[in-house]
Order: structure tokens, then C-alpha cells, then sequence
């Protein structure tokens, strides 16, 4: 068997069996199978895809490359969750201390920012001292303990999708649904959640621009977890405005302390609520109204923020932070962006803004990139919001100032503007389950 065959075939629309991608995978895991032909390879399922078959076959192959996790001691409590990305998507780090001060077991593994999305392992990152990699072990006694741990996917735990996961990112090959689901579900199946709940995001800033495709892609998902036995949800979520304020790393775990605090962010609590609850209606088997209530108490009472201190503190974060955001990396540039005219923002081209933050330092252009943890971009006012001419729409932070500005001009021409109100968007559109 060669891997130029294995191409062709794809390239050509051709069905691969069972055998051949397990061959691939296998191949590439070990190195025999080199970059340069996996990514011709990904770009060929790119244009091409894949039948159910296939993507079930490369999901399978992908969550037995290294080490599974058993789960098994939590019973039904274990439970995951996983966005398919967006720009300012901090939800894990509200919705996994919520789930767990509930009782749930959060063991998850996290990845970096991928494309024009964050990354939550490169978030947590931006907490001084916090460590993302733990030994299995450790990891295990700490869901144990205190109910979460988060941490980045192990070398050993689907090390094909870590591989190709990396690759996809730079050979914009990262739109692909067959891909995207064969390697969020590796990740999951490997990790051996009870459960499941993928919040799907759809919009201008989400990789499914259109809700076909978002639903196309949740079926896929559900369907492979299924038939591995996994309780799975989704839930459909817009993402045609930034969610929250804050865009960049550092910026992001300060906006889901204040969350955490209770204080006002209508749009993400709004999300992470109905996240945490159908979470927590999976493992616990509450009906979701039922759910809701508990984690809006949950927040309100304190124990939420509690839970996050406890998380920072087992994986070596410095917990002052949570009070002080003066100990998080600080820029040492910043520019205000001033509105140009008055009127209402119609519309934000929301990856163009996730793009803008990338090239600010807070995101990769290439795998081996160093993130700039204090590089970002907060958002004064979002789609449906009137603006008058010299208000603030945005503050740029980076820690040199030489894009400033091109992002402020790249920043204004994502911007649509309109003279009357809007019907604001649905944030939650469906829950498949």
C-alpha cells in the first residue's frame, strides 16, 4: 500500500476502505507517513469528504492510536464538553467548575487555538503558575478530589489527532466536516466521558457558517458517539457576534471570573447556563428546567467561583489572580478605536475580528508560533448596539504597537452599519439530543 495511492483515490472521490485508513493513521502516528502527504491528504478530504463509514473508520483509528482513559470509577457522573470554536469562546472555563461544584466529574482534555478560534489550553495558560500537562494519574485523583481537571491531550491519548490536529491549522484544511468531527470525537472517545454535550457554534464566526452544516455536523457527531455507547448532545449555538466582550487569552479568564462573580455578561452566561445544564441533565439525569435553576444558584451563591479557585490552585495557578487582575500578563501597548459615524452596528464580520486578534499576537499563524497571553481585543459595543460618532467601539492590546494600525482599519471595515434597530440573534437555535 502507498500513501500517493491512498491520495489519488481520495483526490479522485474515491470511497477508502477500513483498512486503508487505519493504514494512514497508523502510518502517520509512527512517522513513516510524512506532513507533506498528510496534508495533501487532508486537503483531498477537504474537497472531497468522507461517507459516514469512512469518518466513523478514521474517528475509530484516530481514539486507538495511543492510550484510552477509563473513566469507569465515576460511574455516570463523568461528563465532557467540547465547542467547535469560536472567537471569544470562554465557556469551559465558566461551565466546568459550575458542572462540578453540581457534583458532575469534568475530566477534560483541551487543545490550543486553532485557525482564527482560542484556544482553551492556551487560556488557562495565561493564569501565572497554571499547569496544563499532568500525568494520568494525577489527573485521574484530581477528578476524584474536587470534580475537574483540565488539562492539554496527552501525548499518548489519540496521538494521530494531536499530529493531524497541528497540521490541519496551518494547511487550511480546518473547515472540513468529516476532519472536524473524526477529530473532536477521537479526543472524546478517548478520554472515556460518560457523557457528552458539543456546543456547535454557526455564524460568521464559527467554521459552520450556515445551520446545514452545523446540523450536519452535530448529527455526525452524535451518531459516532452513539454507537461507541455515549450519552451525546448538542447544542447550536450563534456564533455571528463575538461571545462576551473579551477576545485574547488573558482578557478571556478575566471576563469568565466576572461571570463566575456574578456580574452582568448577558450573553455568555446565557450560553454557559444552557451548557452547564444540559451537562449536568446527562450525568445526573435532571430535567433541564430543573438544571437551570441550579446553576444560576450555583453562580449566585458563590460555590462556582469557589470550584475555579480550587481547579487554579490543584494545577499550580496563582488563585490571587482571581481578585486581582493585575497579576495576568499585561500588555504593553494599547489603542482605543473610536466609532467613525453614529448608527447601529448591523453586522460584524465576527472571523474577521477572531483573524485581527490572531495577527494582535493573540493567536498562531504557524503551529510553532508564541502566543502573546496579554494580546487581544475588548469589545465596547457588538451587533445591535447604537453607537455615537467618537464613542468607543473597541480597545486593541498587544505588547508592540506596530499593527495597531492596520488591525483598527481591518477592525472598522468588519463592521456593517445600519440606521434603524435589529431583531437581536438567537443565541441557543437547537439542542439535538
Amino acid at each position: 500500500m502507498r500513501m500517493v495511492d491512498a491520495i489519488e483515490k481520495k483526490r479522485d472521490g474515491g470511497e477508502l476502505s477500513d483498512e486503508e485508513i487505519r493504514w494512514i493513521i497508523q502510518g502517520y502516528t509512527a512517522g513513516s507517513i510524512p506532513d507533506y502527504q498528510m496534508s495533501a491528504f487532508a486537503m483531498a478530504v477537504y474537497f472531497c469528504g468522507m461517507s459516514g463509514r469512512e469518518t466513523a473508520a478514521m474517528t475509530n483509528a484516530m481514539s486507538h492510536s495511543g492510550e484510552t482513559m477509563d473513566l469507569s470509577r465515576f460511574g455516570n457522573l463523568s461528563v465532557d464538553k467540547h465547542s467547535t470554536g469560536g472567537v471569544g469562546d470562554k465557556t469551559t472555563l465558566i461551565v466546568a467548575p459550575v458542572v462540578a461544584a453540581l457534583g458532575g466529574k469534568v475530566a477534560k482534555m483541551t487543545g490550543r487555538g486553532l485557525g482564527f478560534t482560542g484556544g482553551t489550553a492556551d487560556k488557562l495558560e495565561s493564569i501565572p503558575g497554571f499547569q496544563t500537562a499532568l500525568p494520568i494519574d494525577a489527573f485521574l485523583k484530581q477528578v476524584e478530589a474536587i470534580g475537574i481537571a483540565v488539562v492539554t491531550q496527552s501525548a499518548d491519548l489519540a496521538p494521530a489527532d494531536k499530529k493531524l490536529y497541528a497540521l490541519r491549522d496551518v494547511t487550511a484544511t480546518v473547515e472540513s466536516i468529516p476532519l472536524i468531527a473524526s477529530s473532536i470525537m477521537s479526543k472524546k472517545l478517548a478520554a472515556g466521558a460518560r457523557s457528552i454535550v458539543l456546543d456547535v457554534t454557526v455564524g460568521s464566526g464559527a467554521f459552520c457558517k450556515t445551520m446545514d452544516r452545523a446540523e450536519a455536523l452535530a448529527n455526525e457527531m452524535i451518531g459516532i458517539g452513539r454507537a461507541s455507547g455515549r450519552r451525546v448532545a448538542a447544542v447550536i449555538t450563534d456564533m455571528d457576534v463575538p461571545l462576551g466582550h473579551a477576545i485574547g487569552n488573558a482578557l478571556e479568564v478575566q471576563e469568565a471570573i466576572r461571570v463566575l462573580r456574578g456580574e452582568p455578561c448577558p450573553d455568555l452566561r446565557a450560553v454557559c447556563t444552557e451548557l452547564a445544564a444540559t451537562m449536568l441533565s446527562l450525568c445526573h439525569g435532571w430535567e433541564l428546567a430543573q438544571s437551570r435553576e441550579k446553576v444560576s444558584a450555583t453562580i449566585s451563591g458563590g460555590a462556582a467561583l469557589n470550584k475555579f479557585k480550587e481547579w487554579i490552585a490543584r494545577q499550580g495557578g496563582d488563585t490571587r489572580c482571581v481578585d486581582d487582575f493585575s497579576l495576568f500578563p499585561q500588555p504593553s501597548c494599547s489603542r482605543d478605536i473610536l466609532s467613525p459615524q453614529a448608527g447601529c452596528i448591523a453586522a460584524m464580520d465576527t472571523e474577521h475580528v477572531g483573524a485581527i486578534c490572531v495577527s494582535l499576537g493573540a493567536g498562531r499563524a504557524k503551529k510553532d508560533d508564541t502566543i502573546d497571553p496579554a494580546a487581544g481585543i475588548y469589545l465596547h459595543k457588538k451587533t445591535g448596539d447604537f453607537v455615537q460618532k467618537g464613542e468607543h467601539i473597541a480597545t486593541l492590546f498587544a505588547t508592540k504597537s506596530d499593527g495597531f494600525q492596520e488591525a483598527e482599519s481591518a477592525l472598522l471595515q468588519a463592521l456593517t452599519w445600519s440606521t434603524s434597530a435589529l431583531e437581536p440573534h438567537p443565541l441557543i437555535y437547537k439542542t439535538l439530543q
